[in-house]
């Protein structure tokens, strides 16, 4: 494997659904991730999510909840956000840093992040309570299933990246 990739699972475990991500991770525990990936549960310790990536990886796997999705609760999604979007002014509380915010603080600390792929899932609840709600406790199996199918994809698509440069400058030598 030549590609570096990171599954960060985020979400706030004492706002119901929002603790999908931690959920998803617990999932992950004693499975075998491919070659380049490793994961890590962040909760809410999205600066420490920043630190991380300043290491420098690939891809990024994020897996949280996302709103704003046409599906029922518990519905999953792979979401490949627009990077080129600026956040107008980036949020920068340490103890309260969303993703998105996390994400814009990497750019502005000098990192880079190759790739993101979302692995989220449709909430039903994100009110003050511990416990997910009934579709998306169901769906984190499936979830953990496809966050694995996601970064054999994503580092099979960076090596082959690879062995397209190989190729090339093999052939430019000639």
């Amino acid at each position: 494997m030549t590609g570096r990739l990171l599954i960060a699972c985020v979400g706030n475990i004492f706002l119901g659904d929002d603790g999908f991500g931690s959920a998803v991770a617990a999932e992950l525990v004693g499975r075998e991730l491919p070659a380049g990936a490793r994961f890590e549960d962040y909760g809410i310790r999205s600066i420490h999510l920043v630190y991380e990536l300043l290491d420098g990886y690939d891809v990024l796997v994020l897996v949280d909840t996302v709103g704003r999705q046409e599906g029922p609760p518990g519905s999953l999604y792979v979401i490949e956000p627009d990077l080129s979007a600026a956040v107008a002014e980036p949020v920068l509380d340490p103890h309260d840093l969303p993703p998105g915010g996390a994400l814009e603080l990497i750019g502005i600390l000098g990192g880079q992040v190759g790739r993101i792929v979302v692995v989220g899932v449709q909430p039903a609840d994100l009110t003050e309570g511990i416990g997910l709600s009934e579709p998306v406790r169901i769906a984190v199996v499936p979830a953990a299933e496809l966050v694995l199918d996601v970064a054999r994809r994503e580092l099979a698509r960076l090596d082959e990246l690879a062995r397209s440069a190989a190729s090339a400058e093999n052939s430019g030598r000639r």
